[in-house]
């Protein structure tokens, strides 16, 4: 197994939960916040596509474009709105997503190891010094925020997943 091996599963093991986790979700739902303060599920997600794009462009990469404005909008004063007008369906940020996952693979897989050791600029280095780690943090980022998705899943009072 090699460490492209290992990234690749970290990320597909937290999409695989983020994707159970929000399954039987409505668009609604992803509004929900788990106690007053928190960031709700819409946010959530729309952080994490942004987050993903940002991370790996900053890196180096090419990713897909999001739409104009979508950062922007996923801010962290934008997660204090509970205007669902202001956020998207569950099918569209599955849909960026996917976009920004194939992305990341293509980004993994043209990676070499030398590109792995890079230094990455100042702003990630506190929590990805290195090209390689940030290919990992993505995945950690994922499961990170699908756990804070589990007090939504009970406050909704969904059955247990995974």
């Amino acid at each position: 197994m090699t460490a492209k091996d290992v990234i690749k599963n970290t990320l597909d093991m937290g999409h695989m939960i983020l994707t159970a986790y929000i399954g039987d979700m409505s668009d609604a739902e992803l509004m929900t916040r788990s106690v007053p303060g928190t960031n709700h599920v819409a946010w959530q997600l729309g952080h994490l596509i942004a987050s993903e794009n940002k991370m790996l462009t900053d890196a180096g990469f090419k990713m897909p474009a999001l739409p104009d404005g979508f950062a922007e909008s996923h801010s962290p004063e934008a997660g204090k709105s509970d205007d669902a007008a202001k956020f998207h369906t569950k099918e569209q940020y599955l849909g960026w997503l996917a976009q920004q996952r194939d992305g990341t693979l293509a980004a993994l897989s043209a990676a070499t190891d030398a590109d792995f050791a890079k230094a990455t600029p100042e702003p990630m280095q506190a929590y990805a010094p290195t090209v390689g780690t940030v290919f990992n943090m993505i995945g950690v980022h994922t499961v990170m925020h699908v756990g804070q998705f589990v007090p939504v899943r009970r406050k909704l009072d969904k059955p247990v997943t995974i």
